[in-house]
């Protein structure tokens, strides 16, 4: 199986590439960040974040997309680019009819370092050892996007799938509670 994994950002929108191999190992296939200048416009920003995750996804042929689920922050601009750039993915993969699954970020830390609380440089370590990469991938929002990689092929069942709608892991359902909560307040 090849996963695109994409950290979602509207300045830096992380993209990796990986490989399942035998015995629950994995191999990068590549691993990159799609960047837009902050002196544009939005609508020219979100131009050139699609226009390069469809050229990711043309070149690597990713039979499954998992794109890091956007929660909400107390920051509007930011979380408003990261789901812009989110939704991005995953309508460039719907249109390609590839399954898309949302993983959160304490669900991704858990998969690749045993700890949902895990801080950037651990997960960068993590994913520089299990990929057995000579240096670790920077900037961080690359790491992030191996990390989603990694995340889907040791825990497949994210929020969405095939279209279809699978049983949500403890952290996923913690993770919609909080985003009830947080509408519920809003």
């Amino acid at each position: 199986m090849r996963v695109l994994g994409v950290d979602p950002g509207l300045t830096r929108c992380g993209v990796g590439v990986v490989d399942s191999l035998p015995g629950r190992r994995a191999r990068m296939a590549g691993v990159g960040v799609i960047r837009s200048d902050a002196g544009l416009t939005v609508d020219l920003r979100l131009l050139r974040i699609a226009d390069g995750l469809e050229e990711w996804l043309d070149a690597h042929l990713p039979d499954v997309v998992a794109v890091e689920r956007v929660f909400a922050q107390h920051n509007v601009a930011s979380v408003t680019g990261t789901a812009q750039a989110a939704g991005l993915a995953m309508v460039a993969a719907a249109r390609r009819g590839i399954p898309v699954a949302l993983h959160t970020p304490s669900e991704v830390k858990a998969a690749v370092t045993g700890s949902g609380r895990a801080d950037k440089a651990q997960v960068t370590k993590m994913v520089t050892r299990i990929l057995r990469l000579d240096d670790p991938p920077k900037p961080a929002d690359a790491a992030d996007a191996l990390a989603l990689a990694v995340c889907h092929l040791w825990r497949p069942a994210g929020a969405l799938h095939g279209g279809e709608r699978h049983e949500l892991t403890s952290a996923q359902r913690a993770w919609a509670a909080a985003e009830a909560a947080a509408r519920r307040k809003g």
